[in-house]
């Protein structure tokens, strides 16, 4: 059994509730111990940083600091987090000065954070730790023709925080493979889908959305495959409107990347959180379930 404390993130615990559900199922299959952070607070987000950075560094690091508590790798499932957690952390730890402000905040809450927390992605845990060979290990159901376009998104990849290559990532594109499914070429597979300004400025968004959208259904993918929240419910709960924008007729499922594993691992459709999913995966699932029957 492999201890990590775990930082789920506000949207696992809400528009991403499928990915909470689907992380923890998977991790329990694979003898994985996500210890929960006790207290934890919203990381503060990509935008905050450009705020007021002295306040967003004391919102992450009150995180990091409940983290270094426990002694264990700080993992969390989203993108977002992941990036503004492991900014937060690499900063404090090349500006002492900056760390003694964070600290003087901290104490007020009786805490303190001296820069010795790891912060990983569970797709890093998963491809480096886990490995895809002791996964393939344990799959119930191979997903063999079933054709995943992998996206990353923007974040995962980023410069200096990502631990993946940020032009041509191939951490996703192993899980995918180690479960007898096809990860398809993806050339926009690191583009970004717009995130918040889906809100803001959504025609922009919407026309990103829509690229990455065509370029999985010119490549033959059945679905996509994504370890990010927001990415996720862009492609999942906006592609009626991208349909009725540019008159597509896209119907692609947008999995969390561990509802997939977890569908190999024999994983009921409930745990994984699939009725969460806008678009239906079940259309696939039968069409996936034909083909390995013979049907």
């Amino acid at each position: 059994m492999k201890d990590y404390a775990f930082y789920p993130g506000c949207s696992a615990e809400s528009t991403g509730r499928g990915y909470g559900l689907s992380v923890q199922a998977v991790a329990g299959s694979l003898e994985i111990q996500l210890i929960e952070l006790e207290d934890w607070n919203c990381c503060g987000s990509t935008p905050y940083g450009s705020l007021n950075e002295l306040e967003a560094m004391v919102v992450a690091a009150r995180n990091l600091a409940l983290a270094e508590k426990t002694g264990l790798d700080l993992v969390t499932p989203c993108s977002s987090c992941y990036v503004t957690l492991k900014k937060a952390n690499l900063h404090l730890q090349d500006h002492p000065r900056l760390m003694a402000m964070v600290n003087e905040a901290l104490a007020v809450a009786g805490l303190e954070y001296h820069g010795k927390v790891s912060v990983r992605h569970i797709v890093e845990v998963l491809t480096d730790d886990i490995t895809p060979g002791l996964i393939t290990e344990k799959i119930k159901r191979r997903l063999e023709g079933l054709k995943v376009a992998p996206y990353y998104g923007c974040q995962l990849v980023r410069p200096q925080y990502g631990f993946d290559d940020a032009e041509l990532p191939g951490s996703l594109d192993s899980l995918i493979e180690c479960l007898g499914a096809e990860a398809v070429p993806y050339p926009v597979k690191a583009r970004c889908c717009g995130g918040s300004l889906i809100l803001s400025e959504e025609d922009l968004a919407l026309g990103l959305i829509n690229k990455l959208l065509k370029s999985a259904a010119d490549n033959g993918a059945h679905c996509l495959a994504t370890p990010c929240p927001l990415c996720q419910t862009n492609l999942d709960a906006y592609q009626g409107k991208v349909n009725s924008k540019f008159k597509t007729g896209y119907n692609l499922p947008v999995f969390f990347i561990t509802q997939l594993i977890g569908l190999a691992l024999g994983l009921d459709d409930k745990s994984l959180g699939l009725d969460t999913n806008i678009v239906s995966p079940r259309d696939v699932l039968t069409q996936l379930a034909g083909v390995k029957s013979g049907t």
